[in-house]
């Protein structure tokens, strides 16, 4: 069982993962109302999430909802974004603020326990395939070229 894992380099925390698709121009907005709830920390970082390349939702209208019942299935410029809650009592805050922040009557909004890892502070100092210990590549932003001292401290 994954709680039975043992690991000097990591540590593993129970949790939610959260996947909510919405439109994609009220991504960034949905995301931002999200961090008035919580940081969504993850280790030594926070404001960690995923959002996918725009894909496409399907469904048709039902009868009772806002919308009129359709017979065609409607098709939205939509993305997905995922991020990690580890107290259960801020997932009910996220969800309610997912629920009044999307342009949707019935969001799709998924929830799933999951384990997330942690890595375990100066296990890596010297190793090769960290990007402070090599070139500089360019996903790796400006400010974040400088190494820091083992303390954490810039130089």
């Amino acid at each position: 069982m994954i709680w039975q894992i043992q690991s000097n380099r990591f540590d593993l925390e129970a949790g939610f993962e959260i996947t909510v698709q919405v439109p994609q121009p009220h991504a960034k907005a949905l995301l931002q109302a999200v961090y008035q709830v919580t940081a969504l920390d993850y280790g030594d970082y926070d404001h960690v999430s995923f959002q996918t390349e725009v894909g496409t939702q399907r469904f048709r209208s039902l009868p009772g909802g806002r919308n009129a019942a359709t017979d065609q299935v409607v098709e939205v410029p939509c993305v997905e974004l995922s991020f990690f809650v580890a107290d259960h009592q801020i997932v009910k805050n996220v969800v309610e603020t997912l629920f009044a922040q999307h342009p949707y009557e019935e969001p799709v909004i998924l929830i799933r326990s999951a384990w997330r890892t942690l890595h375990r502070a100066g296990m890596d100092e010297d190793n090769p395939n960290k990007f402070w210990n090599r070139p500089s590549e360019d996903w790796v932003p400006e400010f974040h070229r400088i190494k820091p001292h083992k303390s954490g401290q810039v130089p």
